[in-house]
C-alpha cells in the first residue's frame, strides 16, 4: 500500500511538472510551479495534510543540484505571494520527501482569475537565491 501511495504521489507530481517551469542558480535547477489544489486526489491530499479547495492553490518547488545528476537538494524555502491589490501572504511551504525526490509544498488562497506575484526565497547549505514568478489563478 505505502508503494503504491508513493507512485501516485510521484506521478502527481510528474504530471505538476508539466506545468513546472525551471530556473537555473549556479549548479541548482529549481523547478516552480502553482496549480490548483483540487488537481490533486482526495486520498494524497489527506496523506500529506493538504487541504483541497477551489479556491486553494499550491505553490511546488523542487531543487535539484546539476553537479551531482540532478539530485534533489534540501532546502529551506520561504516566500509571499501578492496580489494586485498589494495584499501579501506569508507562504508556509511543507517539505514532503518520496524516495529520492523532495517537494516542496504551500498552499495559498486566491480568489477568480487572481493575478499573484511570488516571491520566494531558497536557502542550501551556502546558497541565497531569489526566485520571482506570476501565477494567475481560476476556480474550477
Amino acid at each position: 500500500m505505502k508503494k503504491i501511495k508513493i507512485l501516485i504521489m510521484l506521478m502527481l507530481f510528474m504530471s505538476a511538472s508539466l506545468f513546472a517551469q525551471s530556473r537555473e542558480f549556479g549548479n541548482l535547477e529549481v523547478s516552480y510551479t502553482a496549480l490548483p489544489s483540487t488537481f490533486i486526489q482526495a486520498n494524497i491530499a489527506k496523506t500529506y495534510g493538504l487541504q483541497r479547495s477551489k479556491h486553494i492553490g499550491l505553490v511546488n518547488i523542487t531543487v535539484r543540484d546539476k553537479s551531482k545528476k540532478l539530485k534533489a537538494q534540501k532546502a529551506t524555502i520561504t516566500g509571499t505571494g501578492k496580489n494586485l491589490i498589494g495584499q501579501s501572504i506569508p507562504l508556509k511551504f511543507k517539505e514532503i520527501t518520496e524516495g529520492d525526490a523532495i517537494y516542496y509544498i504551500a498552499p495559498y488562497q486566491f480568489t477568480d482569475r487572481e493575478m499573484v506575484n511570488f516571491d520566494i526565497q531558497i536557502k542550501t547549505e551556502n546558497k541565497n537565491n531569489r526566485l520571482v514568478f506570476k501565477h494567475k489563478f481560476y476556480v474550477e
